[in-house]
């Protein structure tokens, strides 16, 4: 089996996370699906320790060649599938040469060109696609099988030599919980990398700081024919204190490195409103400037209102890695130098959003993101190159090669 045919058949079982289910770990039951299926896969590959625990999370060790001794690195996918689109019943096919041009996924779904400029440039590629009814699932298990791709070769090729590797398989990286019951001690690295990433020559590290402002508007509902200086329309408040934030820094008018403010929800009536929206920055001041904006509009409706109708609560969800990962610099600096010894031009670009390794690294892992073929996510155009995925089972091999070299 090589990578494209592990890859199509992780694709097969449905592994979708489930955002509304906050107490449990997994959100969803069928993501042991997977994740016993890979247990029984490390074993196969010579893993002995390899092992499931209670919250679907599967960690294994590569012993390293005899006579090596180095630092252990690690590599670490997710095994759930976004809760933004269809996960069950993936059907895979694989073009074979792209010739560039639009692709019918079915008779009534096509994946543009023009909606997609960028896949221009994967012309005489080849691309695992969907059949426009469901998301692939690259996003993460390309990840998966260019990590089993690696140690079912270190498998077969004993005479190649290499250090100590940990391997781990996350849940619900989807709905931002990878990392709640990760274990750091047991995982036993001493820097990882995430294959969660796009093109096989991206190398992140560095994401958005970022966080969230939740907003409750109380409103004062009475019969509209008796509303005068009386009724408080809470969703129309809603509306007005939306107004109040900067056109200019929604995610529609932003790009590189410009953070956003991104209303994600408004729900309410008269009586009753409420807003959600997430704050990021790469820019840990910028941030705080933005959370002072959300802050600043509140205040305001309430001056208006001469009461305080509106409140919000900030939470922080995750930081810049790069906070760390500069001061631990060996990780990326290895894997750019893997690319290079590959002719591969690396692509180091800050991640607009996050990653698990962003809180891991804050967590005393170091653990830049690399790229594994994949792109479209989390929708029904979403494609995996075949070609990159192979190329980035070849970029954990040379990474684990000159990690063996290091003192």
């Amino acid at each position: 089996m090589d990578a494209a045919e592990r890859l199509i058949s992780y694709c097969q079982i449905d592994t979708q996370s489930d955002p509304n289910n906050e107490n449990e770990t997994p959100s969803t039951k069928k993501q042991f699906d997977l994740g016993n299926l890979l247990v029984k896969q490390l074993k196969e590959a010579g893993i002995k320790d390899a092992k499931i625990d209670a919250h679907c999370y599967v960690y294994g060790h590569l012993p390293a060649s005899r006579g090596i001794k180095c630092k252990t690195v690690g590599f670490i996918a997710h095994m759930d599938t976004a809760p933004d689109f269809s996960g069950s019943n993936v059907k895979p096919r694989i073009i074979r040469n792209f010739n560039g041009r639009d692709i019918k996924l079915n008779d009534g779904v096509i994946t543009k060109m023009n909606d997609f400029p960028a896949m221009k440039l994967l012309k005489g590629k080849d691309l695992i696609v969907t059949d426009g009814t469901t998301l692939l699932g690259a996003d993460d298990k390309a990840g998966i099988a260019c990590i089993m791709e690696t140690l079912f070769f270190y498998q077969a090729h004993p005479e190649v030599k290499h250090g100590r590797i940990a391997v781990a398989f996350t849940p619900d990286e989807e709905i931002g919980c990878g990392t709640k019951y990760f274990d750091v001690k047991r995982f036993d690295a001493d820097f990882a990398y995430t294959m969660d990433g796009g093109t096989v020559s991206e190398l992140s590290d560095e994401t958005f700081n970022a966080a969230s402002a939740e907003i409750e508007i109380t409103g004062f509902s009475i019969h509209p024919g008796e509303a005068k200086n009386r009724m408080i329309n809470a969703v129309s408040i809603a509306a007005q204190l939306h107004c109040l934030l900067p056109a200019e820094m929604t995610p529609e008018h932003t790009e590189g490195r410009e953070g956003f403010i991104h209303l994600g929800y408004l729900r309410g009536n008269t009586e009753h409103a409420e807003m959600g929206y997430i704050l990021r920055d790469h820019d840990s001041a910028k941030l705080k400037a933005k959370k002072q904006l959300v802050q600043k509009a509140v205040e305001y409706i309430n001056e208006q209102q001469g009461q305080k109708v509106a409140k919000v609560v900030f939470r922080d969800a995750y930081r810049n890695m790069n906070e760390v990962l500069r001061k631990h610099p060996q990780a990326s600096r290895i894997a750019a130098k893997a690319m290079k010894e590959l002719d591969m031009t690396p692509m180091i670009e800050p991640v607009r959003g996050g990653t698990d390794g962003a809180l891991l690294s804050f967590r005393g892992l170091p653990c830049p993101n690399l790229g594994n073929g994949g792109g479209n996510f989390h929708g029904r155009y979403e494609y995996c190159v075949i070609q990159e995925l192979e190329q980035a089972s070849l970029v954990i091999r040379k990474i684990a090669e000159l990690v063996s070299r290091e003192e």
